[in-house]
Parts: structure tokens; C-alpha cells; sequence
């Protein structure tokens, strides 16, 4: 099994998305980092934000494991403004010690998003899918799952299930 870490991107600590990412734990073993627990600034070209949690959390990240699952509710039709935050972020990587940046290549990328039913615009993962390709990452793929009255179905399980097998291999 590889080792692996869920970045939960939601600007709830313990709602769905949460959930879901705390199911995906039980089926990979995978760690979980909340964003929402972070102080994370914007990208800026100046590096401003320096100082905050970022560069601290992605050396660890790349030092540390093969896969890296993004895990995000859908918000206005795309990803949360924390999780897009974290991406961006990515570029300090590119511009500024560029050799933890080039730590990406090779590694696996998943996203799993979530709403309150099966409705996940087709496009949604093409951001993750395009940074994987241009960060020379593997796209392992993305599954799409949704929690109903505070439950998750046996079909979401049975999706979560099939994706926690591909990311784990």
C-alpha cells in the first residue's frame, strides 16, 4: 500500500465533506490534513505569506507521501476558496525552492468531491486532472459522493469502496 494523505479543502471542519474524507481514512489508512485548521494566505508574488503554514505543510507533503487525495465540497459549481487557495499556493513551489516543487513529479494525485446529491457538473475535476498533468503527477481519477440526511448510502460506500482501491494501488 502506498502512503497516502487526504487534504480536506471545506470551510466546515465536521460537515459532509468531512464525513466522506473520514469514511475514505477507514477504507485507505490514508492521514487526513483540514485545511480549516491552517493559516493560509493567498498567492502573491512578493511570497508575503511565507511565514504562515503553507511551506511548512507542503515539504512535509512531498517529503512524506506518494499519493495525495484533494477533498473537496462543491461550491458555486467548483471547489472550495480554501482548497483553491492550497493550489494555488503550489506555485511558491514553482517560483521559490523550486527542488520541493519538482517533488511532485511522480506522485499520485485523486480528488473526491461532495454535495448533498448526485449532481457534480462533468468539467468539476478538470482542474485537479490539468495541475496533475502539469505538475508531471499521475491522475489516479476522482470520485464524486454525497451524504443524505447525515448518512451515506451504500451506493456513495460502494463508489468510496472502488475509488479507495485505486488509490491505494
Amino acid at each position: 500500500m502506498k502512503k497516502g494523505i487526504i487534504i480536506l479543502g471545506s470551510s466546515r471542519s465536521n460537515g459532509n465533506t468531512a464525513q466522506i474524507v473520514s469514511y475514505l481514512k477507514d477504507m485507505t489508512g490514508f492521514e487526513i490534513v483540514d485545511l480549516n485548521q491552517k493559516d493560509i494566505g493567498f498567492f502573491d508574488y512578493e511570497f508575503k505569506n511565507r511565514e504562515d503554514d503553507f511551506n511548512f505543510l507542503f515539504k512535509g507533503i512531498v517529503q512524506n507521501y506518494e499519493t495525495i487525495v484533494f477533498a473537496t465540497p462543491i461550491y458555486w459549481y467548483t471547489m472550495s476558496g480554501v482548497m483553491k487557495t492550497f493550489l494555488d499556493r503550489i506555485s511558491d513551489f514553482l517560483h521559490k525552492e523550486k527542488d520541493f516543487g519538482r517533488m511532485l513529479r511522480g506522485k499520485n494525485m485523486a480528488m473526491i468531491s461532495c454535495s448533498n446529491s448526485n449532481d457534480r457538473p462533468e468539467e468539476f475535476p478538470m482542474p485537479f486532472s490539468r495541475s496533475a498533468a502539469y505538475l508531471g503527477m499521475k491522475y489516479l481519477g476522482d470520485v464524486h459522493a454525497w451524504v443524505q440526511n447525515d448518512t451515506l448510502s451504500a451506493e456513495v460506500k460502494e463508489k468510496i469502496d472502488a475509488f479507495a482501491l485505486t488509490i491505494k494501488q
